[in-house]
């Protein structure tokens, strides 16, 4: 399956990479396609190496502004004209989208997914991977949201919440009928 992770290019400390390449390595050996924002700097290089040094494909999909970031020898990139075009091909590409951790573009990647999923507009299985706790507090205002009201459908019908690697891909192979 073509996974899409939505996740940081930030230079982070091993409580964050450790799992990420964790993630990665589970996806490449499983023969899997990242299909990511092509960056081949901070936690976007180290989860790319982990795909492609397990045997999983990369399918980058950068933008004009960061070109010069993206990285070479993948299976294919694209380059998208702005980050609205981008994030829309990141979906598009993605069978599944799993959200690591991040900071604003991140938050603004997932949210976004949510809310077509909300709608009704995607069905495609989203997993948000709580490194080290990192989403907690977003975790529980999601809850607020939907115990008051502001959410149409159950938060488990939007979102599963992951804090181990191994149980987000598990996951998302279930939901797409994968064993």
């Amino acid at each position: 399956m073509n996974i899409c992770v939505f996740l940081s290019a930030a230079d982070l400390d091993d409580r964050y990479t450790r799992p990420a390449r964790e993630f990665a390595e589970l996806l490449g050996k499983g023969g899997h396609t990242l299909v990511w924002g092509g960056s081949d700097v901070g936690l976007m290089k180290v989860v790319a190496d982990g795909v492609q040094e397990a045997g999983g494909r990369l399918l980058g999909v950068s933008v004009e502004f960061l070109a010069a970031k993206a990285r070479a020898g993948v299976d294919e990139m694209v380059i998208a004209k702005d980050l609205a075009e981008r994030k829309r091909l990141l979906l598009e590409k993605g069978d599944a989208v799993v959200i690591m951790v991040g900071g604003t573009g991140t938050l603004d990647e997932a949210t976004e997914i949510l809310e077509l999923k909300k709608h009704g507009h995607t069905d495609k299985p989203v997993v948000l991977l709580n490194t080290e706790g990192f989403y907690d507090g977003l975790k529980e205002q999601f809850r607020r949201m939907e115990d008051e009201g502001f959410l149409p459908r159950p938060l488990a019908d939007l979102v599963f919440f992951a804090e181990e690697p191994v149980g987000a891909l598990a996951y998302l192979e279930e939901s797409l009928g994968i064993q």
